[in-house]
């Protein structure tokens, strides 16, 4: 199995225009939630006041992963997951026209802003060579907002001796 830098480094291969790592601060996000969103209903089984939906189910199967990737990383995810299963939930529980143009809206408009990303990249999005892109996309923009924080240096420092840092983009006169 891949270590945490391996694959990041190997998603970052993908990610180092900087108008690509913009949009997928927006995109990713989006979709993210989006599946989320669209996995709420139906509910299984309720215990107590939790839902048990194939959203939670998926949440903590992808939490447990990030977790043994990286237990920092992987709890701040977890928390992540549980603000997004509280307004998932939230939307699951109005009607199903909202509830499907929200996860739907999310989605369509969550990939459209990804692949204006990969245009200025010049490079296709790193699941079309490996699916595991499509979970390591959330865990590279929590990181990535991590650098920006300077958070996690040898990190950073691990990708980039594998891949080399974000481009600087030449200023045009």
């Amino acid at each position: 199995m891949k270590t945490l830098n391996e694959h990041l480094a190997q998603y970052a291969a993908y990610h180092r225009d900087p108008r690509n790592i913009a949009t997928h601060f927006v995109g990713i996000p989006m979709i993210f939630l989006a599946i989320i969103v669209l996995l709420s209903r139906p509910v299984l089984v309720s215990l107590s006041t939790v839902p048990l939906t194939p959203a939670l189910v998926l949440s903590c199967m992808v939490a447990i992963y990030y977790v043994w990737l990286d237990l920092r990383y992987g709890l701040v995810m977890a928390g992540v997951f549980v603000m997004c299963l509280l307004l998932a939930n939230e939307l699951a529980a109005q009607s199903t026209t909202l509830w499907l143009s929200m996860g739907i809206g999310l989605f369509v408009v969550g990939w459209i802003i990804q692949f204006i990303g990969h245009y200025y990249e010049g490079k296709k999005p790193a699941f079309v060579d490996d699916l595991m892109g499509l979970l390591i996309g959330p865990l590279f923009i929590l990181v990535e907002f991590g650098f920006a924080l300077r958070l996690r240096k040898e990190v950073q420092l691990a990708i980039e001796a594998q891949v080399g840092k974000v481009r600087i983009r030449e200023k045009s006169h």
